[in-house]
């Protein structure tokens, strides 16, 4: 019989408790256990909650916010896009700092002073694409900690293995769906 270390009611979270503790929304925390991104157990009473190892886990994982600004890097060379997510961005529950680079050789120049925790990033760029960004990124001690999130108007199997096996956290299709957006930089919808 395997050791199990078993969990008491201390510590565990509800979702509330949780979702404060990740600066999401209680429907993306449900959205991330229902994906398999966070563990929840099912009290007898039908009711979810989320062992606080696992909320801590996920915590250091995704480098979410603690206090100061996450600061984001958009890179695409669509001029429009980047700046309707720079202002989409801006109503956001937490503190964010963007940035826009239109290419992938812009992009490397701002990198090393702008120093994103998390990089939005287009696949199809002319010049440097975002492949070779995403492996420069990540082969460089600098910013190899900042996050990518890939995205593309061409999702096929192929693009998204290519970008994950690159170091990408995940690759979302165009036109960007903003909720999926939000739970992939791990950030909510400002208050109304």
């Amino acid at each position: 019989m395997k050791n199990v270390t078993p969990i008491s009611d201390f510590d565990l979270l509800s979702p509330n408790e949780a979702a404060k503790r990740l600066s999401v929304s209680p429907i993306t925390l449900r959205n991330w256990a229902d994906k398999g991104l966070i563990r929840a157990v099912t009290t007898l009473g039908g009711h979810r909650r989320y062992p606080l190892r696992e909320v801590e886990r996920l915590l250091k994982r995704q480098h979410l916010p603690d206090g100061s600004p996450t600061r984001i890097m958009i890179v695409d060379d669509d001029r429009f896009l980047a700046e309707i997510l720079q202002e989409s961005l801006s109503n956001v529950s937490a503190p964010v700092v963007v940035e826009i680079a239109n290419d992938g050789f812009e992009a490397g120049r701002k990198l090393s002073t702008f120093m994103p925790d998390i990089i939005l990033l287009d696949l199809m760029m002319p010049g440097l694409d975002g492949f070779e960004v995403c492996r420069a990124v990540k082969n460089d001690s600098a910013t190899a900690n900042a996050r990518v999130i890939a995205i593309t108007g061409y999702p096929s199997e192929e693009n998204i293995k290519r970008i994950l096996a690159a170091g990408a956290e995940h690759c979302l299709p165009k036109p960007i769906n903003f909720d999926d957006l939000l739970a992939a930089l791990n950030l909510t919808h400002a208050l109304p």
